[in-house]
Parts: structure tokens; sequence; C-alpha cells
């Protein structure tokens, strides 16, 4: 499986992209959307400011929107990566990729940003087949992301109550950064990677 990681030139795509080639995946990091166009399957990265990352895909958007939505193109959001996936976000003006509907809103929590391990409660869903209930997982985040439809398929808690990954057919995000977070982290890179194959 052929995996395009997108640049969006703030972040680091070293360890997203040795994470994904120990799951078993090929890597292609771009820094021109217009390569996701042409992708087998997608990942976008965890790092950067929302209004940057939509910045630089917006010359593609009604383009990419297509093949994820309608060509069902498996595809990765992960900590940012998942939060441009929805409609908007309070951290930047301007529309997000909206595949997904809802937005992206202020962690309520006395210490921002969230940095660290925290536990994720997960529900049955193949993206954590082999991972314990409960494992901890690395984040590193402000915002969250508040869905509008019944997507989310685990829960962390910091301040609040949230869902920190979400799954729409082959439509993946989470709020955690799996790429460090050990060995539970490759292995949900893992299942994505699996996931993806499967459905070509």
């Amino acid at each position: 499986m052929k995996i395009t990681v997108m640049d969006y030139g703030v972040g680091n795509l070293h360890s997203i992209s040795k994470g994904l080639e120990r799951a078993g995946g090929a890597v292609e990091v771009v820094s021109d959307p217009v390569e996701l166009l042409k992708s087998e399957c997608m990942v976008f990265p965890g790092v950067g400011a929302f209004g940057a990352a939509m910045a630089a895909l917006r010359p593609v958007l009604p383009m990419l929107r297509d093949k994820i939505l309608r060509d069902s193109t498996p595809t990765l959001g992960i900590c940012l990566g998942m939060q441009i996936l929805f409609e908007r976000s309070e951290e930047s003006r301007g529309e997000g990729l909206a595949v997904l509907k809802g937005d992206v809103r202020k962690l309520r929590a006395q210490r921002l940003p969230q940095m660290g391990w925290n536990d994720v409660i997960w529900k049955n869903d193949s993206l954590f087949d082999e991972i314990p209930q409960g494992s901890e997982f690395y984040f590193a985040n402000s915002f969250v992301c508040n869905p509008a439809e019944s997507i989310g398929i685990a829960e962390t808690e910091y301040g609040q109550a949230f869902a920190s990954a979400m799954r729409k057919g082959t439509l993946c995000g989470v709020q955690f950064h799996p790429e460090k977070s050990d060995v539970q982290g490759l292995r949900l890179l893992k299942n994505f990677v699996h996931l993806a194959e499967v459905s070509q």
C-alpha cells in the first residue's frame, strides 16, 4: 500500500513516515497537494495550525473532498490532521475539509496544551484490534473535535471528555500521536494500513 503523507511545511514528518513504514506501508511525503489526488491512501499529520494547513490544501479542496468522500480513499488524520477533516475550527478562521460534520473547539482544561500520555477508552472497532482497552497514547493538543454525527470510536478525559478517535468507513482520525505512542501506536498504524489494503 502506497501512503501519501501531506507536508504542510511545518511538521515532524520523520516519525510518522517511519511509523507507517514499520506498519507495512510504502510512504511518499509530498508538499504539493495535487499529488494527493493521485494517492492510494492519504495521511494528514499532526503538527501545525488549522489555518496554515488549510491554506496549503485550498488549491485542491473540492477535488480532495471528492476523492475522500466519493472515491472512499483510505485517509488517516492525526491530531491537527483529524481536526482539518471537520467543517471549521475555533483556532483559525475559514473552512476545513468538511468531510466530517462538526467543528473543532478549544479544550476546556486548566492547563493547555495537553502534553503527554493519557488513557484512551475505545469502542469495538478494527482500528484498535489487539490493543488493550485503556491503553495510553501520547497527546499534544489544545483543541478537540466536536462531531455532529455518531462517528466517535474512542474517548479520553482531560478537563473534559472528548472524542479521541473517529471513523467513518475508510476515513479515520485520532487526536493522539500514534507515531509517538510506542507499541500501541505502531499497532494502530498497522491496523490502519490493513484497513486501507482490504478496502482496495
